[in-house]
């Protein structure tokens, strides 16, 4: 049976294994100078679930060796990479309680910094004795990702008068349908590549790694609708109250279906507030008391319960040992979090 403390323990045992190779990687090929500034991201803390479930997965399906390290570190990379293009899109000033790194070294250095993470993801691909099948998720992964960035972007109400192409793109009307290709493609691809990239290092038959690809698709899925819930009644770092209504997130399942559930008069009042040019604290209150109307935090607990059903569904075909069971505590873990 897992505990909780056993849980974290593991959490941490990985970054003890992961963050050094993290910053081997890094620092290929880099000087001090930029050694300092590419660093700090990585420094900013996270509790490295990427790479936990690439580990976990590769020895559930019998990898016992040290073959997984790298490309686990590389999906690291590859997910502090986002975090960085994700702070720049959306402006954001701080990453964990502290300053993002845009915020910390300005614009102009956090593009060349995402640069080396993106160079340095394939690096640490090249040290895989599978590292051509890899490196070729590795880059299908990143296509998927900045098509769900870019959806992101689409499905916000506000006004970004600097982007013509969202300003001409945007979506009128939000469906559940294009948010489920926007989590899909922005989170869950990523929580998809890492369990599969653990059954590849493992040498998995294709069985084995269809339901490992499900489990960390329904995964993915999860943990975006927990993070949305998060960004609307969160209350620990980084996760404020209604920080998606100051950042106009209209691809949020909980603000989804709030507009779903309001009178007519109520929803042009939240629309009405997210699209406003500077979203003051009061308009925050007003928004959460009409989201609060609603059942829709409800909704989106239960819709994210559902996808760790269908997670847990898949880890039932996998070999039934110690990894199988941490990895359905890691699911129950992604929608009970707090943060």
């Amino acid at each position: 049976m897992v505990s909780e403390n056993n849980f974290n323990k593991i959490l941490k045992n990985t970054t003890k294994k992961i963050d050094p190779i993290v910053k081997k990687i890094l620092s290929l090929d880099t000087s001090k100078r930029t050694k300092k500034i590419t660093n700090y991201q990585i420094l900013t803390g996270g509790k490295r679930i990427r790479p936990f479930l690439t580990i976990l997965c590769y020895k559930l399906v019998g990898g016992n060796t040290k073959d997984v390290l790298y490309p686990a570190a590389g999906l690291e990379i590859l997910h502090n990479y986002t975090l960085i293009i994700d702070d720049l899109i959306d402006k954001s000033e701080t990453r964990r309680e502290r300053p993002s790194v845009w915020s910390k070294f300005g614009s102009a250095t956090a593009n060349c910094i995402a640069v080396n993470y993106a160079s340095s993801i394939f690096q640490a691909s090249a040290k895989s004795k599978y590292s051509i099948q890899i490196s070729k998720i590795f880059a299908q992964t990143m296509k998927t990702l900045t098509e769900g960035e870019i959806l992101d972007t689409l499905l916000e109400r506000g006004d970004r008068k600097q982007e013509p192409y969202i300003i001409e793109n945007m979506y009128s009307e939000i469906q559940k349908k294009d948010y489920f290709e926007m989590a899909g493609k922005k989170t869950a691809s990523l929580f998809q590549t890492c369990c599969e990239v653990g059954g590849i290092c493992a040498n998995a038959k294709p069985k084995a790694l269809n339901a490992l690809k499900n489990f960390g698709f329904n995964l993915g899925i999860a943990f975006q609708i927990k993070d949305d819930i998060l960004d609307i009644f969160g209350e620990e770092p980084d996760k404020k109250i209604g920080n998606d209504i100051k950042e106009r997130k209209g691809g949020n399942i909980v603000i989804i279906f709030a507009l779903q559930k309001l009178s007519k008069n109520d929803k042009q009042k939240l629309l009405k507030i997210m699209k406003k040019k500077k979203i003051l604290s009061k308009d925050i209150k007003d928004a959460m008391k009409l989201i609060e109307k609603t059942n829709a935090e409800e909704k989106a607990e239960q819709l994210g319960k559902k996808y760790i059903d269908n997670a847990k569904k898949s880890l039932k075909t996998l070999p039934q040992n110690i990894h199988n069971e941490i990895l359905a505590f890691t699911a129950d873990f992604i929608m009970a979090r707090k943060e």
